[in-house]
């Protein structure tokens, strides 16, 4: 806005350059959000390319949810997982089910641009046939830890993607390297949106995957969000 109101008194030169500079702005900064769990924090980078998830995810950790829910289905090798409200009074053993939430977020897919890689950050949802739309939860999320594959396994993966996806893709190429030889979860690929991605504490991640768990993969151990918190707020 200063350089609009300054345009209408510099010479036309100096507007020139005012305005060459203009456009090398940097982007906007991506947000982060600090998860402070009973393992040890991790912090999570939002994506300014899936806007709606990011606000929706930002507004939650403002109003204080996340704060007391468990991570209630860790998966060892694939995922872990909260933002389920029930869990923050669940007593010991208790089975988790997963909360359906009258508020959803429309999809925001970025296949293949971003692709689910070890410490990415994505929104659970339902099902399919109760949500063909593959709309996302509005609180619910899962970090990524996964596994390599081989080509086998990522072949299988492939010939089912295009279904997967309501045919919208095929399996990426550079993703289907990254998977050969980096760990991730490519099967989900196309139909959960991913917002953001860990960029520190992914051993706490570690931590948190390798725990034991009960036959409805909840830890037998709490593991709890004490607090989340927008970082430099």
């Amino acid at each position: 806005m200063k350089i609009l109101q300054l345009r209408l008194l510099l010479p036309a030169v100096l507007t020139i350059l005012i305005v060459s500079c203009g456009t090398n702005k940097e982007p906007d900064a991506r947000p982060e959000v600090i998860l402070q769990t009973t393992k040890g924090d991790i912090v999570l980078q939002l994506f300014n390319e899936t806007p709606l998830h990011r606000d929706n995810f930002l507004q939650h950790v403002r109003s204080g949810y996340y704060d007391s829910l468990l991570f209630h289905r860790v998966i060892a090798d694939f995922m872990i997982q909260s933002g389920d409200s029930t869990s923050r009074h669940a007593t010991p053993y208790q089975l988790i089910a997963d909360e359906s939430d009258v508020a959803m977020v429309p999809a925001e897919f970025r296949y293949p641009a971003i692709f689910h890689k070890r410490g990415m950050l994505a929104a659970a949802r339902t099902s399919d046939d109760v949500n063909p739309d593959q709309s996302s939860s509005a609180a619910q999320f899962y970090i990524v830890w996964g596994k390599t594959y081989n080509d086998s396994l990522l072949d299988r993966i492939d010939s089912t993607m295009f279904e997967w996806t309501h045919g919208r893709h095929h399996m990426d190429s550079l993703a289907r390297n990254y998977y050969r030889q980096h760990p991730g979860t490519p099967h989900l690929d196309g139909s959960y949106t991913i917002f953001g991605q860990v960029i520190a504490g992914l051993d706490v991640v570690d931590s948190i995957q390798c725990s034991p768990t009960d036959d409805n993969d909840r830890p037998l151990d709490d593991i709890r969000i004490l607090r989340a918190v927008v970082a430099g707020k």
